[in-house]
């Protein structure tokens, strides 16, 4: 086995035990208390329509734009969103864009992010349970309103499931901590 190899053994190791550990085993919806917002120009009438939801629901939303529907380049949006999860400054995100996808690719660039594009709520249940993930895109132009509160509401409340698919979310984790070495 290769030196690399040892270090990235090592790293799973420590990864796995600290996420079986009883506090990251489960992620209750009342520790989510801030939520980052961003959409580009094809996500801005949902993401200001889901800003009053998510405060219905007694999320801390900080709204980092666009702020019109004059068209920007939904990376910016995605990256600022993914920043503020990955530094800790929100404990998730949401990123709207025309079909959820270019933003989750982009954010899921961000080290420490686990973006899922999700279009119902099992996808929404799946992507929280089994990866872990914090980071939610969105689509504005596959599904309606109603859809989207509905997913997000599912996304948020669904705690991580740890157990079984601990071992899986680690493994992903570490691929990330192999390429942030080199």
């Amino acid at each position: 086995m290769t030196h690399d190899e040892q270090e990235i053994r090592a790293l799973v190791r420590r990864i796995l035990l600290e996420a079986l550990g009883e506090e990251a085993r489960t992620t209750p919806a009342w520790q989510v208390r801030t939520v980052a917002i961003a959409a580009d120009h094809g996500g801005f009438e949902l993401k200001q329509q889901l800003i009053p939801y998510l405060e219905s629901l007694g999320y801390a939303v900080i709204d980092l734009g666009t702020d019109g529907k004059e068209s920007v380049d939904y990376p910016d949006f995605a990256y600022a969103a993914a920043r503020m999860v990955s530094q800790g400054r929100a404990e998730a995100a949401i990123i709207i864009d025309g079909a959820g996808i270019g933003s989750c690719m982009a954010a899921n660039k961000v080290p420490g992010v686990r973006a899922s594009m999700c279009y119902d709520e099992a996808t929404a249940h799946n992507a929280r349970e089994h990866n872990h993930a914090n980071v939610l895109t969105l689509g504005a132009g596959m599904i309606d309103l109603e859809r989207a509160r509905t997913i997000v509401r599912a996304w948020l409340e669904t705690p991580w499931g740890g157990g079984r698919h601990a071992r899986r979310v680690v493994k992903i984790m570490a691929i990330e901590q192999r390429f942030l070495r080199e």
